[in-house]
């Protein structure tokens, strides 16, 4: 098993089978749009914009589980990233990544990187088999994750 085994829904509420990245690698990041955090967009959005044509995605998934910091509707989330943060890289349906309703990608990724997710922006590195490689805290800055992305890319 790896993250091509999941489906998730995309922000319109569509199945969207994760099996649709394969070869890529990913950074998956639980968000929110009113969190202390939320800056991260940014540096995200440098992320995605230096690596996506090396074969590199975020995979940006909308959380209100912590302070109900992610509020509102899918489109207004999308709405509030695109225009305030110019975000281009994919944004999914709101989840949770906690709890007995965690959703079932998130039940995975803390089970190959074990440990609760603390809050909004914990982050996934995933290599071009669908593994994952890496996890980093939800203060961890986006331009920090540049050298381990560089060196997943360079693997082909």
């Amino acid at each position: 098993m790896n993250v091509y085994d999941f489906t998730v829904a995309d922000n319109k509420g569509n199945p969207t089978s994760l099996a649709a990245y394969a070869g890529k690698v990913l950074l998956i990041v639980n968000t929110a749009t009113k969190c202390g955090l939320t800056p991260q967009y940014e540096g995200l959005e440098a992320l995605y914009e230096k690596y996506h044509d090396r074969g590199f995605e975020v995979l940006d998934f909308p959380c209100n589980q912590f302070a109900f910091q992610a509020p509102g509707s899918a489109e207004k989330i999308d709405s509030f990233c695109r225009l305030r943060y110019d975000t281009k890289f994919p944004r999914f349906a709101k989840i949770k990544v906690n709890g007995s309703d965690a959703d079932p990608l998130y039940v995975y990724l803390k089970e190959q990187k074990p440990g609760r997710i603390q809050w909004n922006f914990a982050k996934f590195l995933i290599d071009r088999r669908g593994e994952v490689v890496a996890r980093f805290a939800p203060t961890e800055k986006p331009d920090s994750l540049e050298a381990v992305i560089e060196r997943e890319l360079a693997k082909e």
